[in-house]
């Protein structure tokens, strides 16, 4: 007699928020950044996070890249509760499990576009051989196979936050989170590398969460969330 198959257990989502708050000062002054977010981000998913300046878009941004501790509130990576882990088990994570991007590409000019695509993982104690490997290959998936070899100064802003997206990319996070990724860059680049961005996270199972004030970029995302004074006036399908 076959024995009944189990259930497929659902993956733990990539990133979870609830009741996540946040405020800078005190009293009459206190700003509040984040009232009660919850938001759950599920692999290979791409969330597009909109709203105006000082709505809590980079607060937001700081408390799932585990680089600001919420006043209160739950925040789980991969299904872990973060909120208690000391500063190195932190650190640890955001090496291992999330990749990021920003609109200063923040690449060093001394070094190739591979050189700083393999950083990452030279980091995390990968051989030369396989970190370079791994970054020609991303380079060539996103369009800069004939780049690979040239230093930051020689390289246009499409192709700088290109080699951005390619070294957040290299370590296979979980989750990349980017912060007004096309903030320096015309309208039809921004939207190409941004739309790059979002197949290479597809294509190896990583979720994405763009915070940006550019909505040319909804069509490339499967939920668009609009944040406003700390909080998330559309909130996402359960």
């Amino acid at each position: 007699m076959n024995s009944p198959e189990k259930p497929e257990v659902p993956p733990e989502p990539v990133l979870q928020l609830k009741g996540v708050a946040h405020q800078y000062g005190t009293g009459a002054a206190a700003v509040h950044a984040l009232r009660g977010l919850d938001l759950t981000v599920n692999t290979g998913e791409v969330v597009l996070v909109v709203g105006p300046s000082g709505g809590g878009k980079t607060t937001a941004l700081l408390v799932m890249g585990l680089l600001l501790t919420p006043a209160s509130g739950l925040v789980r990576i991969g299904g872990r509760d973060v909120g208690e882990l000391a500063e190195r088990e932190r650190a640890h994570i955001r090496l291992e499990k999330l990749g990021f991007l920003f609109q200063e590409y923040n690449l060093l000019n001394a070094l190739t576009s591979a050189e700083n695509v393999a950083l990452p993982l030279r980091y995390a104690g990968v051989s030369k051989n396989k970190a370079m490997s791994r970054a020609r290959g991303l380079l060539a998936d996103l369009g800069l196979e004939h780049r690979t070899d040239h230093r930051p100064p020689a390289l246009s802003g499409g192709e700088k936050q290109r080699v951005a997206a390619a070294r957040a990319l290299v370590a296979r996070p979980g989750l990349v989170l980017a912060d007004e990724p096309t903030a320096n860059l015309d309208s039809a680049t921004g939207k190409r590398v941004a739309a790059q961005l979002a197949d290479a996270a597809r294509s190896q199972g990583a979720a994405v969460v763009i915070v940006t004030h550019d909505l040319r970029l909804t069509d490339i995302a499967d939920r668009v969330l609009h944040l406003e004074d700390g909080v998330l006036l559309e909130k996402e399908n359960q």
